[in-house]
């Protein structure tokens, strides 16, 4: 395997591997009685971190040229036609990631599912195609996003029922 080729699928294919395992816990993971609720909280997770990624683009852009544009070569992987703070595949595949740790609590697919985000964020900056500023934008703004499953009901334990 050659080593473009190799940054290729770390920058683009795992995208999809992160995709696929987050449709799959979110669909089949998610309790039923609580999928309404919880889907609520990812779609405004989501749309909170979409919307304040552009916000964001729009009034801060530290390069106005990518990696590989600065140096005159090719890209080595997919990528959208803008000055690329912050990184969308790393807003994306985190946003996922956090919305598969807060609504199933399954420890080993999310640890899975961070290095694959890890690696997506290395796929983009060794493609060139993001700074590591880029990708650290991207999933702290999928942090921020995060915040609305602070709203997540906590599991009672019957344990720790007061007496009375």
């Amino acid at each position: 395997m050659t080593p473009d080729l190799l940054i290729r699928l770390l920058a683009d294919a795992t995208v999809f591997a992160v995709v696929l395992m987050g449709a799959y816990a979110l669909l089949f993971k998610v309790p039923k009685g609580q999928r309404y609720q919880a889907y609520c909280r990812v779609l405004m997770a989501g749309l909170t971190a979409y919307l304040l990624a552009k916000f964001v683009g729009t009034i801060y852009q530290p390069e106005t040229m990518r990696p590989f544009e600065l140096l005159g070569v090719q890209a080595g992987a997919a990528y959208l036609d803008n000055p690329g703070f912050p990184s969308d595949h790393a807003l994306f595949v985190t946003a996922i990631l956090l919305a598969v740790w807060f609504e199933t609590r399954q420890k080993l697919l999310s640890l899975i599912m961070l290095v694959l985000v890890l690696a997506v964020g290395v796929g983009r900056v060794l493609a060139l195609v993001h700074t590591p500023l880029d990708v650290i934008g991207g999933i702290v703004i999928a942090l921020i996003g995060a915040l609305w499953y602070l709203q997540r009901p906590e599991k009672k334990t019957s344990g720790n029922k007061p007496r009375g």
